[in-house]
């Protein structure tokens, strides 16, 4: 009867090759190992004070997997957001925010996670426009400054005993302004152009979607502006009233109605 054995390797074999094998290794030293999770937490801020985000980012992602299901593990969460915002890393900010509100929905972190993406989204430079960038006015994308008003909403509505809320509150005005004034842009774009359609499309939604801010002055004179060019005398005159009683020491009036002076319109 046969019968079937393994074969035997020499110690010294298996040694040589082990050895052999682990010189072969690029795997890096994980430096963490043997720390705890409260240790990691506070290289990890040592690194944020320092400026060194991707540092920082790397152990906030190992103190997530070592602290699991704890409070230190969504600090981490947050913390981790933060460190890629600064990074520049709008994209992937929120969605580790979005992780962060969809699983930890009764965290009492959860409003400043909703107000830190607001803020990631939100854009200083809103209102500066293509007069810097020299970038066409239509070209120019309005969703991240939408998307950072909605959040900043939702911090409002949900929590507005937050302390984040009154800074909260200063940015969505100022996001409607800027959401306004772009409008505005664009309408006189066309408009100078002789696109007065486009031009009043344009106009119409600044006055519709953000009654009430001071770039609607402008809107109504673009109105009045084309409206004329397309021979439409009683929106033209309509709205030339209205302009007038909303804004009587308006500068698109100095020089008298756009029926009388071209000069009106020479500002822009």
């Amino acid at each position: 009867m046969q019968s079937f054995r393994l074969s035997v390797v020499p110690a010294s074999l298996v040694v040589a090759l082990g050895l052999l094998l682990s010189g072969c290794s690029n795997t890096p030293k994980d430096i963490t190992a043997g720390w705890t999770p409260e240790k990691i937490y506070n290289e990890a801020r040592d690194e944020v004070n320092a400026g060194a985000w991707d540092k920082a980012i790397g152990l906030h992602e190992k103190l997530e997997g070592r602290a699991a299901g704890t409070v230190l593990a969504q600090q981490a969460q947050i913390d981790k957001a933060f460190a890629q915002y600064k990074t520049g890393d709008k994209v992937q900010a929120v969605a580790t925010l979005d992780r962060f509100i969809r699983l930890h929905p009764t965290s009492p972190a959860l409003d400043y996670a909703i107000y830190l993406k607001g803020l990631v989204n939100f854009n200083d430079n809103l209102g500066l426009f293509s007069a810097i960038t020299n970038q066409d006015l239509s070209e120019r994308d309005q969703k991240a400054a939408k998307d950072s008003y909605e959040s900043f909403r939702e911090l409002t509505t949900r929590f507005p005993d937050s302390k984040y809320a009154p800074e909260a509150r200063q940015r969505m005005t100022y996001i409607v302004n800027s959401l306004a004034t772009y409008e505005v842009h664009v309408a006189r774009y066309y408009a100078s152009r002789g696109a007065h359609i486009a031009a009043i499309n344009r106009a119409q939604q600044a006055i519709t979607d953000y009654p009430g801010v001071p770039a609607l002055e402008e809107a109504l004179a673009i109105l009045v502006k084309s409206y004329d060019a397309m021979g439409m005398t009683t929106l033209r005159d309509d709205t030339l009233r209205i302009l007038e009683t909303n804004f009587p020491q308006s500068q698109f009036l100095q020089a008298n109605s756009v029926k009388k002076s071209s000069s009106w319109w020479r500002l822009w």
